[in-house]
């Protein structure tokens, strides 16, 4: 057999390549290690390149901290920076204590009780999720405005004139907290739903037992041992709120993800502008240092097992108030907005068959579709490696390759606008030089610093999905094709794509439309003249044309229900 050759053919005491047979294979760390051959080795090697090269953006980041700004940096410090820090804070303190609350209640209320309504509740949920943090600004704004219906309706009925009255304003610091609660609640209300089915109800008995009242036996109960779930889904939360861009910006309010992309576009600074990346890069890091400590604190395992509670019935008065609960957050961010996008859109629909929107539509969907394509292969690869050769090294090139999602897509876009820019400038420098051929702006004049930066950001969200997958396709079946031959990478082929071509869909559809509704990332690193959904609805609602701005939001909405469907069907089914 040559060196090349890695197909495996088993002898008396294992594998030709010296790996162990089925029956002698043994552990690392706990983890089975596959029969992998040179294929192996190459996919581990590959893995680690992948990590490396998806780390860029964070590194170029951390790395500008050492490098000089062009002297926008002091008068930031002195003037926006304390602002875009207590805006950011502030609002992180109002998301966190909003959707843990919204989202711990709900889910609460969907899991201990049997009330009209409970079971299309328990999965309708988590529609908001599919509603963009800056479509809901726009919708809201729309609707609470001086000349929206609401206003209008509450003049009309008391008769009162422009200044005969107060109405809060949505456009501010407290109006973008409210619409991060009403979009990001489903991450709390999810995985808190998920930890109070797992509890069992021999402790909330015994609490009930010893007089604690249902209040009381919640939060002396259920609370603490739901408490890393609940910390993990606030964390989410928090990210998805740092990360925004369009809601803070069309509401007026200075955080870093708006100081960042005003100092680069408006000052034109971009050693300044990653200064400010690193801050809010800090900040990410607070959050998930948060939840691992709160992770950590978990309670033992063994306490949550047993029989499940069983439901409480409320009937008449109490069940129609449960009812109302728990429809309110699902009402305010999905069923309202869907509503006034639809209203608005309506009479203008006809516009997505004129050549500009079939543009618009074409690169969204584009866009989205490479970023799918690229970001699951990549992530399939990883996952494979690290079936193949678990170990430390693909661990850590794993781990390196999700860190994106915790990156919001501006830190994401100006860490990769430097070293490609870069890197364009040179090799241009070089073949004028050399051939005199101009490549110009080869990677950041196109489309592929985009799918860079969208593969960066989602990986995590592919790979999650991919791993699960492949966990769930049994040892002996990699041994029983390698036995009769199969390489490594022939294995994948024949075996695990046509096994986990399910999962491979639902991580593809997941980052299709993650894709489609990123705003940051889109906007500083889109070619010239090159706009998608996103990028229009966001342009039309800065010129305050929220009517037509309804238009490409509604789409985001619309395409953003596959893969919220296909969740809801699993939350649905998830208690038998």
């Amino acid at each position: 057999m040559s060196e090349s050759d890695d197909r495996i053919v088993p002898t008396r005491s294992g594998m030709a390549d010296g790996s162990p047979s089925p029956e002698a294979a043994g552990s690392t760390n706990g983890v089975t290690q596959m029969p992998a051959g040179a294929s192996g080795k190459w996919l581990t090697r590959i893995a680690l390149a992948i990590a490396a090269v998806l780390a860029i953006p964070l590194l170029t980041v951390l790395v500008s901290v050492f490098w000089e700004s062009g002297g926008a940096w002091p008068h930031l410090v002195e003037t926006v920076l304390p602002r875009y820090v207590t805006n950011t804070i502030v609002l992180v303190i109002l998301v966190g204590i909003g959707t843990l609350v919204v989202g711990t209640a709900t889910a609460w209320l969907v899991t201990m009780y049997a009330f009209p309504g409970r079971r299309v509740l328990e999965w309708a949920l988590v529609l908001p999720l599919t509603v963009p943090s800056y479509v809901i600004a726009y919708a809201y704004t729309d609707f609470l405005q001086h000349s929206g219906p609401v206003q209008t309706l509450l003049r009309d009925v008391t008769g009162w004139g422009p200044r005969d009255y107060w109405f809060p304003n949505v456009r501010s610091l407290g109006g973008a907290a409210l619409m991060f609660v009403l979009v990001f609640y489903p991450y709390v209300y999810m995985l808190a739903r998920a930890a109070f089915l797992r509890q069992s109800s021999t402790l909330f008995g015994s609490a009930r037992t010893l007089g604690h009242g249902p209040l009381r036996a919640f939060f002396s109960v259920a609370m603490p041992l739901a408490r890393p779930a609940l910390a993990g889904g606030v964390a989410l939360a928090l990210m998805e709120t740092l990360a925004d861009f369009g809601a803070v910006a069309h509401f007026g309010v200075q955080t870093f993800t708006t100081g960042i992309y005003r100092t680069w576009f408006a000052l034109g600074d971009r050693i300044a502008a990653l200064h400010l990346a690193t801050c809010l890069v800090g900040i990410v890091f607070v959050v998930i240092a948060l939840e691992r400590w709160q992770r950590n604190k978990a309670p033992n395992r063994a306490t949550t097992e047993g029989p499940r509670v069983t439901l409480a019935t409320l009937t008449g008065a109490k069940g129609m108030l449960a009812f109302v609960g728990a429809a309110i957050p699902l009402a305010a961010g999905f069923v309202i907005p869907v509503l006034i996008l639809a209203e608005l859109a309506m009479p203008r629909l006809a516009v997505l068959g004129e050549p500009r929107y079939r543009t618009l539509v074409a690169n969204s969907f584009t866009l989205a579709g490479l970023g799918a394509l690229i970001t699951v292969s990549l992530a399939l690869l990883l996952a494979y490696a690290a079936r193949l050769r678990p170990g430390r090294a693909t661990l850590i090139a794993n781990w390196t390759a999700s860190l994106g999602y915790a990156l919001p897509g501006s830190i994401i876009a100006v860490g990769l606008l430097v070293p490609l820019a870069g890197f364009d400038n040179r090799l241009d420098a070089l073949l004028r030089g050399t051939i005199n051929v101009s490549t110009g702006l080869l990677l950041t004049g196109s489309i592929v610093a985009l799918l860079y930066g969208y593969t960066v950001r989602f990986m995590a969200v592919a790979l999650n999905t991919v791993e699960a997958s492949l966990s769930k396709v049994t040892h002996s079946m990699d041994y029983a094709a390698r036995t009769l031959g199969t390489s490594a990478v022939a294995t994948l082929f024949r075996v695990h794509i046509p096994i986990i071509r399910g999962g491979l869909f639902t991580a593809a559809l997941l980052v299709f439309v993650d894709v489609m509704k990123e705003l940051p990332a889109t906007l500083i690193l889109r070619p010239f003249n090159f706009d998608t959904l996103a990028v229009q609805a966001y342009r039309l609602a800065s010129d305050e044309r929220l009517a037509q701005a309804a238009v490409p939001s509604l789409v985001i909405v619309v395409v953003g229900l596959a893969p919220v469907i296909l969740l809801s069907r699993a939350i649905s089914s998830e208690r038998s």
